[in-house]
């Protein structure tokens, strides 16, 4: 039961990414989340998770999904690695809040990142039955590490891609990997995990 939650998340964004796909237009303005505007619109928090720009950004964010599932059944997540993930979801876009050029964000890449940091915290603290969990966990997490550091989103929050075709948030990614390790790491062991035995 507690994988199939994960697997939940995974199938819930990538069909409502592909719907609002399809609908398109209106419908993908009405859920896209901007910083002036949020107050007065709060499903966006959510919603604003399943805009994408074109169907390049589409595509690369379901294989992401796709990858996400194949991890969650291979390490076989508990129910914390969800909950985590899931309170990372609306949370995500207020941290954009600290980023004056960040009107608006749109798509899963933040998400993402907040997934491959609960991933990693998950393997460090060897909360999966994974033969060399930690050693995977740190390696997980460095790779993460040095995409951040690369991008450095502290300096340029966003970024004009020439190959990806748009306008990057970077600042996403950050937040979205610090939210997810930091949830994983702190306040929640109350409802989430325990480490894994036998």
């Amino acid at each position: 039961m507690p994988l199939r939650s994960w697997l939940a998340l995974c199938l819930l964004h990538a069909v409502a990414s592909t719907l609002v796909w399809w609908a398109g237009g209106a419908w993908a303005d009405a859920l896209t989340w901007r910083a002036d505007t949020w107050l007065s619109r709060p499903w966006t928090l959510w919603t604003t998770a399943w805009v994408h720009i074109h169907t390049g950004h589409l595509i690369g964010n379901l294989l992401a999904l796709a990858a996400l599932a194949a991890a969650g059944w291979l390490l076989r997540l508990r129910m914390g690695a969800s909950l985590v993930w899931l309170l990372a979801w609306p949370l995500l876009p207020l941290t954009l809040l600290c980023w004056p050029q960040v009107g608006y964000c749109v798509g899963l890449s933040g998400l993402v990142h907040a997934a491959l940091a609960v991933l990693a915290v998950q393997l460090v603290r060897a909360e999966v039955p994974t033969p060399q969990a930690r050693r995977w966990g740190w390696v997980l997490l460095g790779g993460l590490l040095i995409k951040l550091l690369a991008e450095r989103a502290w300096l340029w929050p966003v970024v004009w891609s020439d190959a990806a075709n748009m306008t990057i948030v970077q600042a996403a990614h950050l937040s979205g990997a610090v939210l997810g390790g930091v949830l994983s790491c702190l306040g929640w062991r109350c409802f989430t995990l325990h480490p894994f035995k036998g």
